[in-house]
């Protein structure tokens, strides 16, 4: 997989779905990864796990991270997904990536030894990168951060071992775990990671308009950049950057766009998870699409109150018409 230029929708969970990633998609992101996909409930051949690592024939290029923290339970669960073999989630046409999260933040992650808890052992972060690299058939990258905290900063440490156990590449979050999303990230760490492997680096963290993106290419030599907050009921991001790295011109979204964009997303999340699942799930993307519109309190309101798609309908086209 070419990194260079790519401008990538970071995985989120509870995020970042198919509705999610095909919104991003048609707005210009180069490449998807899929929510995080528990090796360990997949050693239990669990269905719910399943949906998560399904993938769509017009869902690519796209990878898909795995988390957990027991190198033959990783290594199986990067052997079946790189081959479409999972029982809940069959394909021909595999992802292009299995991602491995050295990097999720979240204590339910963490007090299970997974995700950034990882990065306080680094043996153990390669065996377990050793183990997928052996047993995916296709390329395998990592995530992490720039360390567990601010006393133990070890990202290049890190991103050497996952270079030398056959990572393909690697993408760090310019923070640590325990600082999770404050302050700002510093991304003297992704420079730093990238000045010290030959491998591809992306670079994560902070990137909530488009010029951050440029910004962050320039300062840190990174190959690529993610974007996942940045993201949240913007999809119009990607285009923009790609428009800023061509030198194009770039008309942002109008009101009426975002709130049609919105409501495709809704329709979309429903016909994959129902009505049941999909309607509470749309509510927080509504959200995030309304942010900063005038107006948009009771809005909000009046969507998380709603339990079926004809009632969202409604009432984003009535509030549509008042900026008429």
């Amino acid at each position: 997989m070419d990194f260079k230029n790519k401008i990538i929708l970071a995985p989120m969970a509870g995020v970042t779905d198919y509705a999610f990633r095909k919104m991003a998609r048609r707005y210009g992101a180069d490449f998807c990864i899929s929510e995080m996909v528990s090796a360990k409930a997949m050693s239990f051949n669990d269905k719910k796990t399943g949906t998560l690592a399904k993938i769509a024939q017009d869902d690519r290029p796209i990878g898909i991270q795995i988390f957990g923290h027991e190198p033959e339970v990783m290594a199986r669960s990067a052997y079946e997904l790189s081959r479409g073999i999972y029982e809940y989630a069959k394909t021909d046409t595999p992802p292009e990536i299995i991602d491995i999260n050295m990097g999720c933040p979240v204590k339910k992650i963490v007090s299970s030894g997974d995700g950034s808890a990882l990065l306080k052992e680094p043996k153990l972060c390669e065996e377990i990168i050793k183990a997928c690299v052996k047993a995916s058939s296709v390329p395998v990258s990592v995530k992490i951060r720039a360390g567990w905290d601010m006393d133990s900063i070890n990202c290049v440490e890190i991103a050497k071992i996952a270079e030398a156990s056959g990572a393909s590449a690697i993408t760090i979050h310019a923070r640590t775990r325990s600082q999770m999303y404050e302050p700002s990230a510093n991304w003297k760490y992704i420079e730093a990671v990238k000045n010290a492997v030959k491998i591809p680096v992306i670079g994560n963290g902070d990137i909530f308009e488009a010029r951050d993106a440029i910004r962050m290419l320039n300062e840190t030599g990174a190959d690529s950049v993610m974007i996942g907050r940045g993201a949240l009921g913007n999809p119009f991001i990607f285009e923009e950057i790609k428009a800023l790295l061509e030198n194009k011109s770039y008309t942002s979204p109008t009101i009426f766009e975002k709130i049609q964009v919105a409501m495709e997303q809704v329709r979309i999340l429903i016909s994959e998870k129902g009505e049941k699942i999909g309607i509470p799930e749309s509510r927080k993307h509504i959200s995030w699409y309304l942010k900063g519109l005038r107006g948009n309190a009771p809005i909000k309101v009046a969507i998380n109150g709603a339990t079926t798609y004809p009632e969202i309908e409604k009432i984003l086209t009535d509030f549509e018409k008042t900026f008429i």
